[in-house]
């Protein structure tokens, strides 16, 4: 029972950790890093742009 409870927290991992931008829809390599130090996944262009222009 245990080993299907932690196969569903795999594939919710691996779900999350799958590079897309939730702002702009493209694939980068920073969403991932973003995801881990600010809990957001943006991709590097759109912290910035969320940082300057936060509306």
């Amino acid at each position: 029972m245990t080993d299907h409870l932690e196969d569903k927290h795999v594939e919710e991992i691996n779900r999350e950790l799958n590079n897309i931008c939730d702002e702009c829809k493209k694939e980068d390599e920073s969403v991932t890093q973003n995801l881990i130090l600010t809990s957001y996944k943006l991709c590097s262009s759109c912290r910035v742009s969320k940082t300057i222009f936060p509306i």
